[in-house]
């Protein structure tokens, strides 16, 4: 699930707990909302410890956003040069080298 739809499902099911729905209260929904959130999105978050509730959902949605494009990045980057690396294990199953030459 995306931060997103996480964020808008928070705020739909924050309507059955009013506890979360006071500005005395909003430092709570923050540190729940946080909780829920995937952990490299958490782990990024967590640090700056935001207790704005809309400034969290922004900050976590640019995080799940760039995270994104990371992994599409790299896997774009992959896919480009191959699978095959010349990574593959050096020696035979005999453990002998093999002759590259």
């Amino acid at each position: 699930m995306s931060v997103f739809e996480y964020a808008a499902k928070f705020e739909k099911l924050c309507r059955f707990a009013p506890h979360y729905n006071t500005l005395e209260e909003e430092e709570d929904k923050c540190v729940k909302f946080e909780n829920g959130l995937k952990p490299d999105v958490k782990q990024l978050i967590g640090f700056n410890e935001i207790r704005d509730f809309p400034t969290l959902v922004n900050k976590s949605r640019i995080c799940d956003k760039d995270g994104k494009a990371k992994a599409n990045y790299y896997k774009a980057a992959n896919e480009r040069r191959g699978n095959d690396l010349g990574r593959g294990k050096p020696y035979d199953k005999k453990g002998k080298k093999v002759d590259e030459g």
